[in-house]
């Protein structure tokens, strides 16, 4: 299954000709298919904040995404599912085959995406990110002051 939309749509479904497509979905609509998943499988290679992989974990599902930009923050690999290097689709087709052929495996790692983004609410990330542009900018600020001799 695929959910969403966009200009690769058509490309994507002659190259997946089985795979149904939902198109767009919201609310109880996406909240249903996220849930109905065994896995989310997220080869993006340009996320940053990545709802899509949060509101998986959220629905206790599994996730196999690459290992660069946000989803290094969410996903523990061989935890809450399973990182692979970018542009890698061969170990991305293995964590997907071992995920799906051992049920307790995914079962395991769908609880622990689940329990990973217990708590994770808006303000809780807001809070996070405003606690990194703090310490940059104080770290930026020790730094300049080294460079003019000032201690």
């Amino acid at each position: 299954m695929v959910v969403g939309d966009g200009p690769q749509r058509k490309a994507l479904k002659d190259a997946l000709p089985r795979a149904r497509f939902t198109g767009f979905l919201g609310g109880e609509q996406l909240a249903t298919a996220m849930a109905s998943l065994d896995l989310f499988v997220h080869p993006g290679e340009l996320e940053t904040f990545c709802q899509t992989i949060q509101e998986a974990m959220a629905s206790g599902v599994p996730v196999v995404a690459t290992g660069r930009g946000g989803p290094v923050d969410l996903v523990d690999s061989s935890r809450t599912g399973w990182l692979y290097p970018p542009g890698n689709l061969g170990e991305l087709r293995g964590h997907v085959v071992d995920l799906m052929g051992d049920d307790a495996k995914r079962a395991a790692f769908g609880a622990a995406a689940f329990a990973a983004v217990q708590g994770r609410t808006w303000t809780v990330v807001c809070e996070r990110l405003m606690e990194l542009y703090r310490e940059t900018v104080a770290e930026h600020t020790r730094y300049d002051a080294g460079l003019r001799g000032i201690k």
